[in-house]
C-alpha cells in the first residue's frame, strides 16, 4: 500500500512538474498587439483573380507587423464591427474556425475584436504544421481550428462538412489577399493533426481542418547567378 502511494505521489510528482515547467513557457511570449488593418489598398478583385496560385517555396523574411494585420484581417477579421460579423462565411453564422499562427516563437491564436495574437504554446512548431519539408520555411504557418462546441446540437457529419466549407473560404481569403500583395501560399491537408493537436493542447471538441503557408516569394536564381557557385 506504502508503495503504491509512493509511485501515484511520484507521477503526480513528475506531471506537475511537467505542467508547470509548459505554463512557464507559455508565460514566456507576450500578446501581440497588431497594427490596425489597412483596408483600402490592393489589386483590383479580377487582376488578384488572374494571379492567385500556389506556391511551395518561401523567402526566410518575416512578414512585418501591418502585413500580417492585413493578412488575418483579410483570412477571418472582422469587416462589419456592429454585428461583429467577417470577411469570410460560416454556416450559421457560428463562427467556429479559430485561426492560429505558427511563428518562430511560438503559436497564436488570432483574436479579431483586439486585433492580437494571443499566446498558445512557445517555441518554433512551424514544422510541425504539416508533414511536407517546405512548411518549416515559410515565415509563418496558418492553422485553421474547428471548435465543434460553438456548432449548436448539429449531428457530427454536418458540424465536419460546414468546418470544411467554412475553413475553405477563409484559405481562398488568404489566397487573394496573398496574390493581391504579391505573397506565396499554399494550403494544406498533409498534417499529423493528432500529435500537432496534442502540442497545441486543444480540447476534444477542437479540430484541426487544414494549415496554410504564406511568406514572400523565394527569389528564383537567375542563370548567371547558379554559374558562379
Amino acid at each position: 500500500m506504502i508503495k503504491s502511494i509512493t509511485v501515484t505521489a511520484l507521477c503526480l510528482g513528475l506531471a506537475t512538474i511537467l505542467i508547470t515547467g509548459t505554463m512557464a513557457q507559455a508565460a514566456d511570449l507576450q500578446t501581440i498587439k497588431l497594427p490596425k488593418p489597412a483596408i483600402t489598398h490592393g489589386k483590383p478583385l479580377m487582376q488578384t483573380l488572374s494571379e492567385r496560385k500556389t506556391s511551395r517555396e518561401f523567402a526566410a523574411k518575416d512578414l512585418d507587423p501591418q502585413t500580417l494585420s492585413n493578412l488575418l484581417w483579410a483570412a477571418f477579421g472582422i469587416n462589419r464591427p456592429d454585428s461583429g460579423r467577417r470577411t469570410a462565411p460560416s454556416a450559421l453564422n457560428h463562427q467556429e474556425i479559430d485561426v492560429f499562427v505558427a511563428l518562430k516563437s511560438g503559436i497564436y491564436r488570432y483574436d479579431p475584436k483586439a486585433n492580437s495574437l494571443i499566446p498558445d504554446v512557445a517555441g518554433d512548431m512551424r514544422a510541425m504544421t504539416g508533414l511536407q519539408g517546405y512548411v518549416k520555411d515559410a515565415p509563418l504557418d496558418l492553422i485553421y481550428v474547428a471548435d465543434f462546441a460553438k456548432m449548436g446540437n448539429s449531428q457530427e457529419a454536418e458540424k465536419v462538412f460546414l468546418s470544411a466549407a467554412d475553413t475553405g473560404f477563409i484559405a481562398e481569403n488568404v489566397y487573394l489577399y496573398s496574390a493581391s500583395e504579391g505573397l506565396a501560399t499554399v494550403v494544406r491537408a498533409n498534417i499529423d493533426k493528432k500529435k500537432l493537436g496534442e502540442a497545441m493542447k486543444l480540447l476534444p471538441d477542437q479540430k484541426i481542418t487544414l494549415a496554410q503557408c504564406v511568406g514572400y516569394p523565394k527569389a528564383k536564381e537567375s542563370k548567371d547567378d547558379s554559374q558562379k557557385k
